[in-house]
């Protein structure tokens, strides 16, 4: 049984730049540092892969790979980003630190079960804040929602 999730990975350009995003803006500890200078094979490589806590016990992790060949670009929002979940006081509180520091901010964002707010990481990836509304547990409510039944008009539609 899939009990949730450990840690989602990413790769990232610089770890100290990256350290600085995640745990001193958004607040995540650096909790974990894994470095590794032989793969699984028996490859030699020098990698660094670092994790940062999030307050239900899993983790957002990133490995610097200088040696592997990355094309970092700025991602959309449909191509990839990264939901993490806060209160609405926290969510107003980190749109306006990031308007303070002048940081690429977009939101808040009506979802009508969530509200959002978006940021981007040195990395390109895009960050986005959601605080639950009321009514997200019925919003994501498979019985009640109509999940299926709209999966299944796309399809026949597409």
């Amino acid at each position: 049984m899939i009990k949730g999730l450990h840690h989602n990975a990413y790769r990232c350009r610089d770890s100290e730049e990256t350290r600085r995003f995640y745990e001193g803006f958004l607040g995540l500890p650096l909790s974990g540092a894994l470095r590794i200078k032989e793969s699984m094979t028996g490859r030699r490589t020098d990698v660094l892969h670092t994790f940062y806590r999030m307050d239900d016990g899993s983790f957002l992790a990133f490995f610097e790979a200088p040696d592997r060949p990355f094309e970092f670009k700025d991602q959309h929002d449909y191509d990839l980003h990264i939901a993490l979940e806060v209160d609405p006081a926290t969510l107003e509180r980190m749109y306006a630190k990031g308007k303070a520091e002048g940081r690429e901010i977009r939101g808040v964002s009506d979802h009508g079960f969530i509200h959002s707010i978006y940021f981007r990481d040195p990395n390109g990836y895009v960050i986005e804040l959601a605080a639950k509304q009321p009514n997200h547990a019925k919003a994501m409510d498979p019985k009640t929602n109509g999940a299926r039944d709209i999966l299944e008009n796309w399809q026949a539609e597409k």
